[in-house]
């Protein structure tokens, strides 16, 4: 461990504690990434005694280059130097009222810190003061639950859970990035104490939600959600997918169990190329949310068997909806979502026929800049077990694919726009804004997207003359 610590800024926050005659503790989820190996820059510190003055002597120190920010009202400092963040804070403990997740903080030893931490792989901590550097101290055996894998709190999961409900997402958020088991006593306390989550903010929770989307496999997360019943709480459009409807001996697939799969595959696959930085987050809001109208398009219809008719369109319809509860964004990112939601369908169709350039033309347009996220979704929902129909699928994807890339080559009807625009409309015929209008720009979009006439403005106009006359309409002089 002494080595895991060699970085100077340990040895001088460890003398300059000394100097003050103060313990202090690199603790949490720093020390829980030494042992497993994974980078971590933000380092969390617990002082016996005063945080803030470590931190601030601490800056002294270092100087040019050190930045100290205080925060009395908490008792906290955070000190950020050469790309490194170093949070400090006295030893505390804590008491809950029922309603509310907010503690009543007293200062405390380093035992009554440990007692507070949410799990026994988060309660690890190592002396930074110089005649104990590096010297472990594991009061819960967190240790071994990290070479087993598993998620345990370091007192009863009920008073942990119940004292601050958010804890349960946490430990699934853990579970799903770690992917470690949630010890049985833990998992039994999950389910007993579900309720609880309704005192949280959906700020809160969509932030760890958000955590556990971003998981190399996201469905861990949402199986335990589901499990523990937290699941019907937090996302019950979700819940309401799990389950197998039998009729006549026929049976629908388990929606729940397929949406986790095609999100796993979203995960999996190549990164989207929309929206910038986060849009992996989003493409994996769509692939959550891309059957989400199936229980309420559910029909038996004889002679057919289960149908879900419409269910992309019902299904777009409820983003908006959910991303206002969930208090999700409602910019470009939520007309992301709907869209790849409202659209997930119409690939699919396409290579299940006859690859038409027409077909691929229209899903273009109405795709726009996210076409290839879109077809990422689609690809990622072939999720058939027949293997010969998922190959074949994935064949005529290809097709799709390289008619998308011909067509956007040629035409570039990613920014497309109709040759004739409203106002020449309005121009031609001596109209106001009305109805004839619009019905005269849907013919002309129709007319070039099924290549009935060349996409330039000599031929829209002209088909435009000829669709106003079949309509009354005549050319003001």
């Amino acid at each position: 461990m002494q080595q895991a610590l060699s970085a100077s800024i340990f040895h001088q926050i460890g003398e300059v504690a000394d100097a003050l005659g103060m313990e202090c503790y690199v603790v949490g989820g720093y020390v829980r990434d030494l042992f497993l190996e994974r980078p971590s820059k933000d380092i969390d510190c617990v002082v016996v005694g005063s945080g803030i003055k470590v931190a601030e002597a601490l800056g002294r120190r270092l100087g040019r280059g050190a930045h100290v920010s205080v925060f009395r009202n908490f008792g906290t400092a955070q000190l950020k130097y050469h790309g490194m963040e170093v949070e400090f804070v006295g030893a505390r403990r804590e008491s809950y009222s029922h309603d509310s997740r907010k503690p009543v903080v007293e200062d405390g030893t380093l035992d009554d810190d440990l007692d507070r931490r949410d799990f026994t792989i988060n309660a690890l901590a190592v002396c930074l003061n110089s005649d104990r550097f590096g010297e472990l101290i594991d009061r819960f055996d967190g240790l071994y639950d990290l070479e087993d894998g598993l998620i345990a709190t370091p007192l009863d999961p009920d008073v942990t859970f119940s004292d601050d409900p958010l804890r349960m997402m946490r430990c699934i958020r853990f579970a799903t990035q770690l992917n470690f088991r949630i010890e049985d006593e833990t998992q039994e306390a999950l389910s007993r104490n579900a309720e609880r989550i309704k005192i949280i903010s959906q700020e809160r929770i969509i932030d760890e939600l958000n955590k556990i989307m971003m998981s190399p496999t996201p469905s861990i997360g949402f199986i335990e959600l589901s499990r523990c019943g937290l699941l019907p709480l937090i996302l019950p459009e979700i819940a309401a997918l799990e389950g197998v409807e039998v009729r006549n001996g026929r049976a629908h697939k388990d929606n729940f169990y397929h949406t986790l799969e095609v999100l796993d595959n979203v995960a999996r696959g190549p990164l989207p190329t929309s929206l910038g930085g986060d849009a992996a987050l989003w493409l994996r809001w769509a692939a959550l949310l891309h059957d989400v109208g199936k229980p309420r398009s559910k029909r038996w219809e004889n002679g057919v068997g289960w149908t879900f008719h419409n269910h992309n369109y019902i299904g777009q319809k409820m983003v908006a909806p959910l991303f206002r509860r969930m208090k999700l964004p409602l910019d470009e990112r939520l007309q992301y979502v709907e869209k790849l939601v409202g659209l997930h369908m119409r690939p699919i169709v396409i290579a299940d026929e006859e690859v038409t350039d027409s077909a691929v033309r229209r899903l273009l347009f109405e795709a726009g800049e996210d076409i290839d996220d879109l077809m990422l979704l689609c690809e990622a929902d072939i999720t058939s077990r027949n293997q010969q129909r998922k190959q074949r699928f994935l064949d005529n994807f290809r097709l799709v694919r390289q008619k998308l890339i011909d067509l956007q080559a040629r035409d570039n009807y990613r920014t497309w726009t109709n040759p004739v625009s409203g106002e020449e409309i309005m121009q031609t015929f001596g109209l106001p804004p009305c109805r004839e209008v619009g019905i005269l720009k849907q013919a002309i979009k129709d007319a070039i997207w099924d290549s009935q006439i060349p996409n330039d403005h000599e031929a829209a106009f002209q088909f435009m003359l000829e669709k106003a006359a079949e309509m009354g309409l005549n050319p003001k002089e």
